[in-house]
């Protein structure tokens, strides 16, 4: 019994979050989602800010809009900055509100912190290990209408010591909660803050590009199904962050360590899909 107690003592509150509604205003199973008050304050106020600064503006996101009244879907997006997450969220507010699924790091390393990721939706998993209960979670919130917002790079490009790897997990919940992924990409958030320079402030834009499902990929051997379509979802994501055609964006420099399928793709080409009717 004291071990319950202490057990107890040690999760936090805002923890039974994670398994509440948030972008819908319930789940099937008759759950009613947690208050968006504190949300509305403290994303209406990083809007505010970053609106004056970086004068971002959202295109195409009406695909979003119409996978969202289909179903829940996967946004995913390559992953430069810590703002390039910011900016994604903003992209969303006030039409969406994204359940964001961050490294279980960032809600142990302040309190306050800790508090606000979960009270804007956000969900942690723990990295480079096969999390089941995020996984789980995830696909739960997908089947429910949410949007689930992931980066499969698993860290920031050229920050700190771990290399960008293509991770299939985006696929699998997408695959686990029946749902399309979305690539996105936020350009110029990459020029804000450069190693040794100071600050800039260059107008920022979030662009959405075309549903990926997973069945699109059925020609591809069962093992590497998942790998397969993020790495092609991925390639989309960088083609709209260097406006581009994904057949110009370079993959092997970009995951060097990864399996390359970019002859793959060229002998088995992917038409665009719009959203599906249900």
């Amino acid at each position: 019994m004291t071990e319950e107690k202490n057990e107890t003592k040690k999760t936090p509150k805002y923890a039974q979050l994670f398994d509440l509604p948030f972008g819908v205003d319930e789940y099937s199973t008759g759950e009613k989602r947690f208050s968006r008050a504190p949300a509305y304050v403290i994303v209406g106020v990083v809007s505010g800010i970053c609106k004056v600064l970086w004068r971002y503006k959202t295109y195409d996101r009406e695909k979003l809009d119409a996978l969202v009244e289909k179903s829940g879907v996967v946004v995913i997006s390559n992953h430069t900055s810590y703002l390039d997450v910011v900016f994604m969220y903003l992209s969303m507010f006030r039409h969406h509100w994204p359940r964001f699924i961050a490294r279980d790091t960032l809600f142990e390393s302040n309190a306050l912190l800790a508090w606000i990721f979960a009270h804007i939706g956000a969900v942690p998993i723990k990295r480079d290990s096969a999390d089941r209960t995020a996984v789980k979670r995830a696909a739960k919130q997908l089947k429910n209408g949410e949007v689930v917002s992931i980066m499969p790079e698993g860290t920031r490009r050229g920050k700190g010591n771990v290399e960008p790897h293509v991770h299939g997990g985006a696929a699998l919940i997408a695959r686990m909660g029946k749902a399309p992924i979305l690539p996105l990409a936020v350009r110029n958030v990459d020029k804000i803050k450069r190693k040794g320079e100071r600050v800039r402030f260059p107008k920022v834009t979030i662009v959405y590009g075309d549903p990926v499902y997973l069945e699109q990929f059925d020609f591809l051997p069962k093992d590497d199904r998942l790998d397969g379509c993020v790495w092609y979802a991925l390639r989309e994501c960088f083609a709209l962050f260097n406006d581009c055609e994904p057949d110009e964006v370079d993959m092997v420099a970009l995951f060097p360590e990864d399996k390359d399928f970019t002859e793959t793709f060229a002998e088995h080409a992917l038409e665009p899909v719009q959203a599906k009717e249900s």
